[in-house]
């Protein structure tokens, strides 16, 4: 033995089964990803009302799912990695809200039926763990209701942060999405992963859906990765967050970041 840790080949879904047990730990331990996730659930509830249908895909442990049932929005949560799905339903053994939990795959929503919602809601990026993004649009707008939206977090393929690692010599890290497709890793997994731009999602959607909301996340603050900056330059901090907040809906600048929000709306 050498003391190098063994990565095996696997799926997302193996990766992310193995960490739903410390998920939730790790969420409410990092103050990036708290203020990531307060600006994409302020965009996309702005679209929704309570008693409203909400399908959430690649949902993990819940915690958004139980955001938007606390507001009276009633949601079915999906996710493929049944880790994630066994943690959902110990969550729901002891909330105070309810939603219902669904092992499905975002690649397969013809498994929901004839369900159909007024929302459809992702978050961080689970859909760049796939290179058929196109099916899982066509996928949303099958069961996504006329007059409904659509809120997607996915990685784009500029991030200035990434960039900014060339000067420390990170050339690796600098160039990474700017591949086809990069090798992710995480509990000891390793799996692919593919970057799109808003473009990508506007094209395959087509005229039949308009962008209501777009803005970048962790384009100025840093990125979740970086879960200490918060702490050791608390004002530094503020600055960067209130530089972002006021540039990151501009054109241009809302297609970048480590991760961006489009929100759409089906019209007919």
């Amino acid at each position: 033995m050498n003391g190098t840790a063994t990565i095996e080949r696997g799926t997302a879904a193996d990766a992310f089964s193995r960490q739903s047990d410390v998920f939730d730990a790790i969420d409410a331990a990092n103050p990036l990803i708290g203020w990531v996730r307060d600006r994409v659930r302020a965009q996309a509830i702005r679209s929704m009302k309570a008693g409203e249908s909400l399908l959430e895909l690649n949902a993990g442990t819940g915690i958004d799912s139980a955001y938007f049932a606390a507001h009276g929005l009633k949601v079915l949560a999906t996710d493929v990695a049944p880790g994630m799905i066994q943690q959902q339903e110990l969550k729901l053994e002891r909330s105070t809200v309810q939603w219902v939990t669904r092992q499905c795959s975002f690649l397969e929503l013809e498994k929901l039926g004839d369900k159909r919602f007024d929302h459809v809601f992702s978050n961080f990026g689970g859909l760049n763990c796939t290179d058929r993004l196109d099916i899982v649009l066509h996928g949303i707008d099958r069961v996504l209701r006329p007059g409904g939206t659509c809120t997607l977090v996915i990685m784009p393929r500029f991030s200035p942060w990434e960039v900014l690692a060339a000067l420390k010599g990170n050339f690796r890290l600098a160039r990474r999405r700017f591949r086809e497709r990069t090798p992710a890793q995480l509990e000891g997994v390793s799996f692919p992963c593919y970057y799109y731009a808003p473009s990508y999602v506007e094209h395959h959607f087509g005229p039949r859906y308009d962008v209501i909301a777009q803005r970048a996340l962790s384009l100025i603050v840093p990125p979740p990765h970086q879960e200490h900056f918060p702490s050791r330059w608390p004002t530094l901090f503020k600055v960067l967050a209130a530089v972002e907040d006021s540039i990151a809906s501009l054109p241009l600048f809302r297609n970048w970041g480590d991760h961006f929000v489009i929100t759409l709306r089906r019209r007919i």
